[in-house]
């Protein structure tokens, strides 16, 4: 490619991991213990096929108190592809904080500007891989996750429980039909838990 011929931006969908992709368990780092989300492989095969980068985004405090190393995160992630290999998806890459400010190692226990709220994860994502954010959405259960996606200039999405697939699909689809001017209860509205409580 010659020099100065402009580069196409990327859309990526963001999610967050526990408690979006996966049952929330306190502190997870084993497979043993990983169960996805309903929905979850479907979403990330939309994403795929959808010419969406699909990127986790996930604080991991664990790390900064001792509980498992940065190894074991590495681990769990190279399964979580594994797994999705045998449904025709996959991540695209996957950003973690290991910091937290009440941790035991000493390395790991600070503050620092990856930990969601704030958006250094996902604004080192933007920059990584060419992204733009405003083509981007990031799907979280938590307001940690909004916040750091508003604080990158991502349209953020809270999952509630339900289908995965279904609040992704009909966010994006949403937003695309209304040229992205959607209020924020529009889009969320995809994403509610339509069992009548949280089952996780």
């Amino acid at each position: 490619m010659q020099a100065g011929i402009f580069r196409m931006r990327n859309k990526a969908i963001f999610f967050d991991r526990d408690g979006t992709l996966n049952v929330d368990v306190h502190y997870l780092h084993d497979p043993a213990d990983f169960v996805w989300t309903e929905g979850s492989i479907e979403a990330i095969r939309w994403a795929n096929a959808h010419g969406y980068l699909v990127i986790v985004v996930t604080n991991q405090s664990g790390i900064a108190r001792g509980y498992y190393d940065e190894r074991a995160v590495h681990r769990l992630h190279d399964w979580m592809n594994g797994e999705l290999a045998k449904h025709g998806a996959h991540i695209d890459a996957f950003y973690y904080c290991p910091h937290h400010i009440e941790g035991k190692i000493p390395v790991y226990t600070k503050s620092c500007d990856c930990r969601k709220p704030a958006p250094g994860m996902l604004l080192k994502a933007i920059a990584e891989h060419n992204i733009d954010p405003a083509a981007s959405f990031l799907f979280g259960d938590a307001e940690s996750d909004i916040a750091a996606a508003e604080n990158a200039g991502v349209k953020g999405v809270r999952y509630e429980g339900g289908s995965l697939m279904d609040c992704v699909r009909g966010a994006v689809e949403s937003s695309a039909i209304t040229n992205g001017n959607e209020n924020e209860a529009d889009t969320e509205e995809f994403c509610k838990n339509q069992r009548g409580g949280d089952s996780f």
